[in-house]
């Protein structure tokens, strides 16, 4: 898959971004920029863009602990990024910092609409459920799962700063139901994800990423498109539909409910009981007040 061709086909080769200026963007860490953007040079080495996040002793601590946990099982523990690097290769790393960077911007962000908490939970089961759904597919999980946890990630600034035309969209989801994306081209003519695709690709984010996240509003469609539906995209498209406290998508759960006749392999369920476990696994302390399971079996038992 040419990845940056399809970016440019879709966005273009130079970053427009259609979000107003008075809203407050995430900034990432400087270290992760420029890990990111010298990344793409193959001639890169291990020792030296291990250097670059060593100069951020927090994302040093991140990546230690991300690459020497017990779930990957590792016989070899790495004492150092440059060592981390060299294991687990660029490519991996440079996934899990990008996530992690947008994670600690959004720490110090506010929104009036969206519990940061709450949030990050939900994003963390779309990216585990959307890491299944590539296993079914047979493609790349790590791109899926990065993708589908960074697919809302300028909402909370978004509904902070635009906070009349998205309490506007909450209003009305009750009486005359929308799905997110739709409303947003309709009252500002530019979505989330159009507006997150344009920042990654300024910040420098690799180009499949970008098109997991522009595109992910997609919804199943995309697994019948030839060229996109045996993809990440595809998975992150599928996450999509998981309901969220924003109920960004009307209709969501029914359409993953239907996808269980039109797919043999997939088993909305199982899926979710693996989310759920996975879930334990990664943040046993993580707060779930409304879990994906819960919601499928309570969803599953009505139909």
């Amino acid at each position: 898959m040419n990845w940056t061709a399809l970016r440019i086909s879709l966005i273009g080769t130079e970053s427009r971004s259609p979000i107003p200026s008075r809203v407050k963007l995430p900034i990432l860490p400087l270290a992760v920029t420029k890990f990111s953007k010298r990344a793409d040079d193959p001639n890169a080495t291990a020792t030296e863009l291990g250097k670059i996040i060593e100069t951020d002793s927090g994302l040093t601590c991140e990546l230690l602990r991300y690459v020497n946990s017990s779930a990957r099982g590792m016989s070899q523990k790495a004492k150092s990024a440059q060592q981390a690097v060299a294991l687990v290769g660029v490519t991996e790393c440079r996934l899990y910092l990008l996530t992690k960077a947008v994670e600690r911007a959004l720490r110090s962000q506010e929104s009036k609409m969206i519990d940061l908490r709450s949030f990050w939970t939900n994003s963390l089961e779309r990216a585990l459920f959307a890491r299944h759904v590539a296993r079914l597919l047979k493609t790349d999980t790590e791109v899926a799962f990065a993708g589908a946890m960074l697919q809302d990630f300028l909402l909370p600034s978004l509904t902070n700063d635009l906070f009349p035309t998205y309490r506007k969209f909450t209003e009305n989801q009750d009486d005359d139901p929308i799905d997110l994306h739709q409303f947003e081209q309709k009252t500002q003519r530019w979505d989330h994800a159009e507006a997150a695709a344009q920042l990654m690709f300024g910040w420098g984010f690799p180009d499949e990423l970008i098109c997991c996240v522009l595109l992910h509003h997609r919804g199943l469609k995309l697994l019948n498109n030839k060229q996109l539906g045996r993809t990440p995209v595809a998975a992150v498209a599928v996450s999509s539909l998981m309901p969220d406290a924003f109920r960004q998508v009307a209709g969501g759960m029914e359409q993953l409910i239907a996808l269980e006749s039109k797919w043999a392999a997939f088993d909305l369920l199982k899926a979710a009981m693996q989310v759920d476990r996975d879930f334990q696994e990664l943040s046993p302390a993580g707060e779930k007040p409304f879990s994906f399971l819960r919601c499928c079996r309570i969803a599953t038992s009505v139909a």
